[in-house]
């Protein structure tokens, strides 16, 4: 079972801002409570993640996640679920469009589960993720 949503939001930064928090991968764990550790493990030519290897904690569940990230210069920014013991799918996208204050900010994510899980514990997991993705990154942002 997959269960997808979307948030929006406006931050105070450039989109050359934001990008740099996003390409921040060892910092996941200071905007997201369900991020314990994050680490690139290869990179583009110009410096942005490729391959990210996290552990994260949501819904009783500890895993390792390894995500391949996709990159379309300032305009947007993919993560796919390569590897996980727990989640089958996982798919998450970051869109900016500038504002006359910032960026505005559209998270799309799409994620599912290997487990037996009832549908209203994983639609509840992929709030919360939007909320930290939202708030968490927000604040993060807003913050360097």
């Amino acid at each position: 079972m997959a269960v997808n949503g979307s948030t929006e939001f406006d931050v105070n930064a450039t989109h050359e801002e934001v990008m740099d928090a996003v390409a921040a991968i060892e910092d996941l764990p200071k905007r997201s409570g369900s991020h314990k550790s994050a680490e690139v493990e290869t990179r583009y030519d110009d410096g942005r993640p490729k391959r990210v290897r996290a552990k994260v904690s949501a819904a009783g569940f500890s895993d390792e996640e390894v995500t391949d990230y996709t990159w379309d210069g300032l305009h947007s920014v993919t993560w796919t679920l390569a590897e996980s013991s727990v989640q089958s799918s996982q798919i998450g996208t970051y869109t900016l469009t500038p504002t006359a204050t910032g960026t505005h900010i559209r998270i799309d994510l799409e994620i599912g589960v290997k487990v037996p899980m009832p549908g209203f514990v994983l639609k509840r997991v992929l709030k919360g993720a939007l909320e930290t993705a939202s708030k968490g990154f927000k604040s993060y942002v807003e913050s360097r």
